[in-house]
């Protein structure tokens, strides 16, 4: 890589500065993202018991009787915890929670009183560092292969508008124990390394690749979909050998896809082997929902008041527009940064769950950060060249600043529960509380969340708990 320009410098402070924004908590579907941290750092084994029952009230909601013992169908077959979450999250924070093991354990070695149980405060907050630097890693790294094509100052404008106008800084700060901020981070570090390979990519670089998939669906599995890149990229060969009549070369291709496929089974066996303990079956994913392959909903995805992309998130939309503008700047990369895309949006269109339930703006897509990226920056490069590079500059430093200041307000609202976190909302009750609420509201609350967070939490939490306990009454009805 080339040497740090001013920017890396620039968002390498506005990373630190951020950190006081960190919220160490464990919480929802983080709970099972934690566990398997916790369970195998500390017990070695894949008993998730404890975390089940220290979990956030809504989370235990359902899973445990009134007595507060879990209820037995939280078991599966082989007497483990349904616990379907991915085991990737754990592998990538397992530097950080060993770290904070060693400092428990040393702490109490000199006269300290800490559990080492995965549960004490340095673990908790241990984790949610190590979510807020992948989550800044994806950026940056996403930030290098953008201007690699585009200018850089265009580059880190979209890395300015997708760190704070997406759904990205909630996982990356807020709710650091989801996956999707590590998600990001993978992500871009396999379309960032297979951009830097395609021209010639040895049997070493072919290995490596094929470990980082794995990882990446180690995180996520519906990364998968990521996998079209090499994928596409080796077609293109094998077609271009085979006009040639060459052979050797098609062979040679043919054992080096072989490598990457073998390594990515590899990686990616971390995941099968816990469900196969866990379920039983290798394949047995542990998700009961269901799939409508024949008809996604496509349009509610993108635009709908329950958690559309880009309604919620209108920042994603010029910057998916860019995708397809990027082609005029590598072909290759921009018709398949789109391909990947669309493939995305459908199979999220075609999920039961489309809306991610509890969910900023649509959570699934944060996984594309590293395209949004990409994608932002061309779209700003486009109308330079089209129209005026002054002008379309400060235009677009504006429209920035605009929806960092929106998202910011939304997400304000959806964590003080001024709009619901389930389900859809009022954009006309948004947009009044944004000019009329959030303003008058949102000094105070920040104060507390910097010097009273366990406070804050806790009442946001309870207040959740109140919010489902009374739609779980109304449903009943």
């Amino acid at each position: 890589m080339a040497r740090l320009s001013h920017y890396d410098k620039i968002l390498a402070l506005l990373f630190v500065l951020s950190l006081p924004l960190v919220n160490p908590w464990v919480r929802g579907d983080g709970v099972g993202y934690y566990a398997f941290g916790r369970a195998l750092l500390i017990q070695h084994d894949l008993d998730f018991r404890q975390d089940w029952l220290r979990a956030n009230p809504t989370f235990r909601m359902g899973r445990t009787d009134a007595a507060g013992n879990l209820l037995s169908a939280e078991y599966t077959a082989t007497g483990h915890i349904d616990n379907h979450f991915s085991v990737g999250p754990a592998i990538l924070w397992a530097p950080f929670l060993l770290a904070a093991h060693l400092f428990v354990l040393s702490y109490n070695a000199l006269g300290g009183h800490l559990p080492p149980d995965g549960f004490a405060k340095p673990y908790i907050v241990s984790m949610a560092l190590g979510t807020a630097f992948y989550g800044f890693l994806s950026l940056w790294i996403s930030f290098r292969l953008a201007r690699k094509y585009l200018s850089a100052q265009y580059a880190f404008l979209a890395v300015m508008g997708i760190w704070f106008a997406s759904s990205l800084p909630i996982y990356m700060y807020f709710n650091p124990s989801w996956s999707h901020s590590l998600s990001a981070f993978i992500v871009a570090l396999f379309v960032w390394y297979w951009d830097r390979t395609r021209d010639g990519r040895y049997w070493f670089e072919w290995i490596l690749l094929g470990a980082i998939s794995g990882l990446m669906m180690d995180v996520y599995p519906p990364n998968a979909i990521l996998l079209l890149f090499p994928a596409f990229e080796s077609l293109s060969i094998y077609w271009k050998e085979l006009a040639r009549h060459d052979w050797k070369s098609f062979g040679r291709e043919i054992l080096k896809n072989a490598a990457f496929a073998i390594t990515l089974f590899a990686a990616f066996l971390p995941t099968l082997v816990a469900k196969k303990i866990i379920y039983g079956n290798y394949l047995d994913f542990g998700y009961g929902e269901s799939w409508f392959l024949n008809s996604p909903a496509l349009l509610k995805v993108c635009f709908s008041p329950d958690h559309g992309l880009f309604s919620w998130t209108p920042i994603t939309l010029p910057a998916v527009i860019g995708l397809w503008l990027l082609r005029k700047r590598d072909e290759i990369l921009g018709l398949y940064s789109i391909i990947v895309f669309v493939v995305f949006l459908y199979l999220i269109g075609c999920y039961q769950d489309w809306d991610g339930l509890s969910s900023f703006g649509n959570r699934f897509f944060v996984s594309l950060t590293v395209l949004f990226v990409l994608g932002l920056a061309a779209f700003i490069d486009y109308f330079a060249r089209a129209w005026n590079e002054r002008h379309t500059w400060l235009v677009a430093q504006a429209a920035t600043i605009l929806l960092i200041l929106w998202n910011f307000g939304l997400i304000f609202q959806w964590g003080t529960h001024l709009i619901p976190a389930r389900g859809p909302i009022s954009w006309r009750q948004a947009a009044y509380n944004q000019v009329a609420v959030v303003p008058v509201q949102i000094a105070g609350t920040l104060k507390r969340y910097v010097t009273h967070r366990g406070q804050l939490m806790r009442n946001i939490e309870q207040d959740d708990t109140q919010r489902l306990k009374s739609q779980k009454a109304d449903d009943s009805e």
